[in-house]
């Protein structure tokens, strides 16, 4: 399968796979899934819900900032590749 096949039918997602193999991103995970723990275990129902709205929000803002990464990344990509083959080589005689 091509990369433009692979890319039309869904199978490349970075977004879902680049972090985990990254160490130092599986540790931060734990010690905030470890440290959510210590803070909500005393929370009310109602406060709990206030963190989960606030939790939806900060990973909606993070989707649309990776996205816009994302897309600025690939777009610089695109130029430099367009620039890199425009460019004419010098001949010196």
């Amino acid at each position: 399968m091509t990369l433009l096949e692979d890319l039309w039918y869904g199978n490349i997602t970075p977004h879902e796979t680049f972090l985990i193999q990254n160490r130092q991103f599986k540790h931060l995970l734990y010690r905030m899934g470890k440290n959510r723990y210590k803070l909500t275990d005393n929370f009310t129902d109602q406060q709990k819900e206030m963190l989960e709205t606030y939790d939806d929000t900060i990973n909606e803002m993070h989707s649309l900032a990776e996205e816009a990464a994302f897309q600025c990344g690939f777009s610089l990509g695109i130029r430099l590749l367009m620039e890199s083959i425009s460019i004419q080589p010098t001949t010196e005689d």
